[in-house]
């Protein structure tokens, strides 16, 4: 066990000292979700009642649109420098790989969206009730969209207009996050339980914890061949 985890951390530490690298993509991630959230204001007017309704909702679509971004950038690099065939012929699984790109990219795209949200909720009026539920439904919320996403960057692999399709293809699957990380914050803002809805996301995240590692390594061999 040991073993397994000194190598999953080696594995962790890989990806992040390559995103330290291309810095730029993480710190694009968050300027765009400040850059979407700040607009909406600018849009709908400064009224703060309607600023106070919308805020659950402007920060999760600009949270799972900035997350976006990067991911189909999640296996390109290998794929195109030859990394990805010498970790499919290694004896560690796939699949172990994934998953640490996954932690990766959460850890520097997910985490800072995390960390700025409370920020942008103040200047959307979001009422203080609200703070608590929304870090929470976006702790768990976005490391499913970055699980989900890695499905679709390996099949993509090799694609035209692969951003594109990328979006065609994960878009679908993460409504269901969208809706329950919503209607969390709004439960809570009405002062409503919002225990059902977290339960909900912390079991989309344990579906996708034992799911997207293996579909996303079953793409990326059948994109390898």
């Amino acid at each position: 066990m040991s073993a397994f985890l000194q190598i999953f951390g080696s594995l962790i530490q890989r990806e992040l000292r390559l995103a330290i690298r291309h810095g730029a993509d993480s710190m694009m991630v968050v300027m765009f979700f400040v850059l979407v959230v700040v607009l909406f204001p600018l849009g709908v007017g400064p009224e703060p009642s309607i600023l106070t309704r919308i805020s659950a909702g402007v920060i999760w679509v600009a949270a799972l649109l900035s997350a976006m971004l990067s991911m189909d950038r999640l296996f390109q690099t290998d794929f195109e420098d030859g990394s990805l065939d010498l970790l499919i012929l290694t004896p560690q699984p796939l699949e172990l790989m994934v998953l640490a790109k996954v932690v990766a990219h959460w850890l520097t795209t997910g985490l800072p969206l995390i960390i700025v949200s409370p920020l942008l909720a103040l200047l959307l009026n979001m009422e203080a009730s609200g703070y608590g539920v929304m870090l929470a439904a976006l702790a768990l919320g976005t490391p499913t969209l970055s699980l989900i996403g890695a499905i679709g960057a390996a099949l993509i692999l090799g694609a035209r207009r692969s951003g594109v399709l990328l979006s065609l293809l994960i878009l679908p699957l993460f409504i269901p996050t969208l809706i329950f990380g919503v209607s969390a914050v709004d439960a809570a803002l009405t002062d409503l339980p919002s225990k059902p809805q977290l339960m909900i996301l912390a079991g989309l995240l344990l579906a996708g914890l034992a799911l997207c590692p293996w579909a996303s390594a079953a793409a990326l061999r059948q994109a390898a061949e």
